[in-house]
């Protein structure tokens, strides 16, 4: 399970396939298109800001599938959640499973 609101911490050498395809997962799911300069599509879209919360959950779920099919095809996903924080910002939980 891979929660987006846990500190991200870099490693550049995982010991494992888990650890490097979770951490692939969590860069995904919090980089936004765009902030990368040479694949300007990595990540998920910003545009669900101000969107009923049902809407921007239905978005936010579709970005995510396919961002993470296109970036990281070893993880499977099982399942994603949502909890909104008091500022009203939505936190996803990615569930994955993996395909070592």
């Amino acid at each position: 399970i891979i929660k987006t609101s846990d500190e991200p911490q870099i490693d550049l050498a995982p010991a494992t396939v888990a650890e490097e395809v979770i951490q692939n997962v969590r860069t995904i799911v919090t980089t936004m298109k765009y902030d990368v300069p040479l694949d300007r599509n990595f990540g998920i879209s910003g545009d669900v800001v101000d969107l009923p919360v049902p809407v921007a959950q239905a978005k936010l779920t579709s970005e995510i599938f396919t961002a993470i099919r296109r970036y990281e095809p070893r993880a499977n996903i099982e399942s994603i959640s949502f909890a909104a924080d008091i500022g009203g910002r939505l936190v996803p939980t990615v569930e994955v499973s993996i395909n070592a």
